[in-house]
């Protein structure tokens, strides 16, 4: 399986995890509110102080982003570009986010693909402190309880990345189990939930969002990208026993690599290692 070495020595726990619980529901993010403002309003409504979203659609403006890109240093295995601010209003296809906690403060990590006004499609990290909803639009929320992520600073990567930590339930209304997952490098995505699953007796799950990078993709249709540095988004994901009893996890996702190039689909399993790191929410169905 593919590999990328770190700066820093890896954990020896690949797996960070925390029991939650949680709730699915719809929201409005209102316009003319930063986007992180808006997602916070209304996780606050109903009660959550993070969770996942997964956005279809949605109009964005003022509007920045960041794409994956090489490092010019020894510091870190890869990096970002500079930052893009496209003029206009820029209207999403899809997106997948993450709503916890950086300094002390609400912060999320969202990849996306869109298209600019100038008709382009384009993909990458959206910028929190930059980024603004340009016309009201309904998103799916997976609100937490007992669990956030929380943005520290990471050895092995040398990026300050999301990961979940404990906090204290509030009380607020849930329906389902819930785990908060952050995949480290170096492991295959598929094949760690799986795994993570089986340990814990779980036979069928649903990945409530999901964003990270992995060492370029493999897709079952046999397309691959082969430029190393990506960043990604689970658009949809079960993790279920398939007709001969075993767990298995099917991953779809849209992704955009550092040369630009854009591919969206189901990965294989066994061979999709994760780059720097992957964040997911999943709500235990059985």
């Amino acid at each position: 399986m593919r590999r990328i070495e770190q700066p820093g020595p890896p954990v020896p726990e690949r797996i960070q995890w925390v029991k939650a619980r949680g709730r699915s529901f719809r929201l409005t993010l209102d316009a003319g509110l930063p986007l992180l403002e808006a997602a916070r309003r209304g996780f606050a409504a109903q009660g959550f102080a993070g969770g996942t979203l997964n956005i279809r659609g949605g109009a964005l403006g003022p509007f920045a982003y960041v794409m994956p890109a090489l490092s010019k240093t020894k510091e870190n295995a890869a990096f970002y570009s500079d930052t893009f601010r496209p003029a206009g209003v820029t209207r999403l296809k899809l997106a997948t986010m993450t709503l916890g906690e950086r300094d002390g403060a609400p912060f999320f990590h969202c990849h996306a693909l869109w298209r600019e006004a100038d008709g382009h499609l384009h993909g990458g990290h959206i910028v929190p402190e930059e980024t603004f909803v340009a016309e009201p639009f309904e998103v799916d929320a997976f609100g937490i309880d007992g669990a956030m992520f929380m943005a520290e600073r990471d050895p092995e990567t040398n990026f300050k990345l999301f990961g979940p930590i404990s906090c204290a339930a509030t009380g607020t209304r849930t329906t389902s189990r819930a785990f908060a997952l952050r995949l480290r490098p170096n492991q295959d995505a598929a094949g760690s939930l799986e795994a993570f699953c089986r340990e814990r007796g779980i036979v069928n799950a649903r990945i409530c969002g999901g964003v990270g990078s992995t060492i370029g993709a493999r897709f079952v249709d046999g397309r691959s990208v082969e430029p190393f540095a990506t960043e990604l988004a689970i658009t949809s994901g079960v993790i279920a026993l398939d007709a001969s009893g075993a767990l298995e996890a099917e991953l779809d996702v849209a992704l955009v690599d550092y040369t630009g190039g854009i591919a969206e689909g189901r990965m294989i399993r066994g061979d999709n290692p994760v780059l720097m790191t992957m964040e997911l929410v999943l709500e235990v169905l059985r």
